[in-house]
């Protein structure tokens, strides 16, 4: 399996994959939308390559019925996975805990071979898992390894949803210094909220009276 890329820009893969649910206002649409859909998420992040994709792409079409299956599963694993994004550390224990079962129903299936990796690009290592058995399963390992994660060393606490207005429905790793940041992207929702600031201030301008 090739090395994940640099996430989008959610910072985490799991919260990437909990975004592919892009409200109808954007226009992504959402990636889980059908099976090709997912494959083309999956080689975007760098867990599946072109020949792969299309690979599994030929078998979709010989069992489609598996194909289905697999996308169905994704879509529950992120219904799981959004709550928790959304809530971090304030999320209710029913929400954590159905988190927690899928996590480990998905784990507790997976086989594999976990190998160090090496990229000679830029000399850096990489943990990588290499799947046996069920193609079609083992696709959602990486995310479901990254939620777990994210439980396990503490960072559901940088986990946010966007704040920007009217409500964006992405979530994102808070990596600022601060941990105050505010929006998913400062490309899009953050300048969109700045310059919805400077409108307003401006018509507050042109009604206050003059002074005197």
């Amino acid at each position: 399996m090739p090395r994940a890329k640099t996430p989008f820009a959610a910072g985490r893969l799991w919260l990437d994959f909990v975004n592919t649910d892009e409200a109808p206002r954007h226009a992504l649409g959402d990636a889980l939308a059908s099976f090709d859909g997912y494959l083309a998420w999956l080689e975007h992040a760098g867990l599946l390559d072109t020949a792969r994709r299309g690979a599994l792409q030929r078998r979709a079409l010989e069992q489609p019925a598996s194909a289905t299956a697999t996308l169905h599963e994704a879509r529950r694993i992120r219904s799981a996975l959004r709550p928790l994004a959304e809530r971090g550390t304030h999320a209710s224990e029913r929400v954590t805990q159905g988190a927690v079962m899928e996590i480990n129903r998905v784990l507790g299936r997976s086989t594999g071979v976990r190998r160090i990796g090496y990229d000679a690009r830029d000399g850096s290592f990489h943990r990588t898992f290499v799947p046996s058995g069920d193609a079609f399963a083992a696709l959602v390992i990486p995310v479901v390894e990254s939620a777990a994660d994210a439980l396990v060393t503490g960072e559901l606490a940088r986990v946010r949803r966007c704040a920007a207005e009217p409500p964006c429905p992405r979530v994102f790793l808070d990596t600022s210094r601060s941990g105050r940041r505010r929006w998913c992207d400062m490309r899009s929702c953050g300048n969109r909220q700045k310059a919805a600031r400077h409108r307003a201030a401006s018509r507050v301008g042109r009604r206050s009276p003059p002074a005197g």
